[in-house]
């Protein structure tokens, strides 16, 4: 059996940045996205501690070492500047694997930093 579990989370991460206008998806800082084991294009899960919004969408890359967490195209109409976010990815896997896997989870500080 083939089942699906998180992978990575980033938890509570401040928004930065919306920009409506763009092609869409999150850009999160490199070193956000090296620290939870997440690469370019992965997708996502965005849940939004603030209003309850849940949307999904792939990572940019962002500036490393900006703290940038910006949601791009039509997601920035799901979140404001200074919401906080939480990110999660998943990964498919047989179920014995997934038993034994264990998931990568960040807690940035208050300034979406690596602790």
């Amino acid at each position: 059996m083939h089942i699906q579990i998180m992978k990575s989370k980033i938890h509570r991460v401040k928004i930065t940045q919306a920009e409506l206008h763009y092609v869409g998806s999150i850009t999160i800082d490199e070193d956000l996205m090296d620290a939870a084991n997440l690469i370019e294009n992965e997708k996502v899960q965005i849940v939004n501690v603030n209003n309850g919004e849940r949307l999904e969408t792939y990572v940019i890359k962002g500036e490393r070492g900006s703290g940038q967490i910006c949601l791009n195209g039509p997601a920035a109409r799901k979140a404001s500047v200074g919401d906080i976010i939480i990110i999660i990815s998943y990964a498919g896997m047989e179920f014995e694997e997934a038993k034994k896997f264990k998931p990568v989870v960040i807690f940035p500080d208050d300034h979406n930093k690596v602790i």
